[in-house]
């Protein structure tokens, strides 16, 4: 075996650390991606009865977007055990309490029929903003690409870049704004 073959089955055999931003993703499309690195579904020795799946740093879980009317119209159930004790939680009243639970509820909901799901989401660590501690940053050797590209907002543009922008049209000189 040659040394490049060896390293080759190192890497696929090792559990690597990757990053995602989600920093204006859906939750729920950036939980797809996130699962087949949970579950090494990206190995080619991806077993549903192996436990071959990566690391997930995921950071600014604050930053999420969902699409739509999802923020008021999104509903998460929980029920303590005890007679009474159903309850349905908006989705912004859950961000607003931890900035991590809804991105870490669409990925075990993405992880349905896997049986290890409750180990797997064990490796996932969910950061509200982009501060992660020294000890896992060193062990982060990828990112991961997000699906949809961050819009730039007009407060973060250059003055000088909007001014020369070409303009589609001039207002008249005798036009009044009412």
């Amino acid at each position: 075996m040659s040394a490049t073959q060896r390293v080759q089955q190192w890497a696929t055999f090792a559990r690597t650390w990757h990053i995602f931003d989600c920093t204006w993703q859906n939750p729920f499309e950036a939980a797809q991606i996130i699962r087949k690195y949970l579950m090494g579904l990206h190995k080619p020795i991806y077993h549903p009865m192996n436990d071959c799946g990566d690391h997930i740093v995921a950071i600014n879980t604050r930053e999420i977007a969902l699409p739509g009317m999802e923020w008021q119209k999104r509903v998460y159930f929980h029920h303590t055990g005890y007679p009474g004790g159903a309850t349905w939680t908006l989705a912004w009243q859950i961000h607003e309490k931890d900035p991590t639970m809804v991105m870490k509820k669409a990925v075990y909901t993405s992880m349905r029929g896997n049986l290890q799901r409750r180990y797997t989401m064990q490796r996932l660590h969910l950061f509200a903003n982009n501060e992660i501690p020294e000890d896992i940053l060193a062990n982060v050797s990828n990112q991961i690409p997000s699906p949809r590209k961050v819009p730039e907002r007009l407060q973060e543009i250059d003055p000088e870049r909007i001014r020369t922008y070409p303009k589609i049209m001039d207002w008249p000189e005798d036009y009044v704004l009412k």
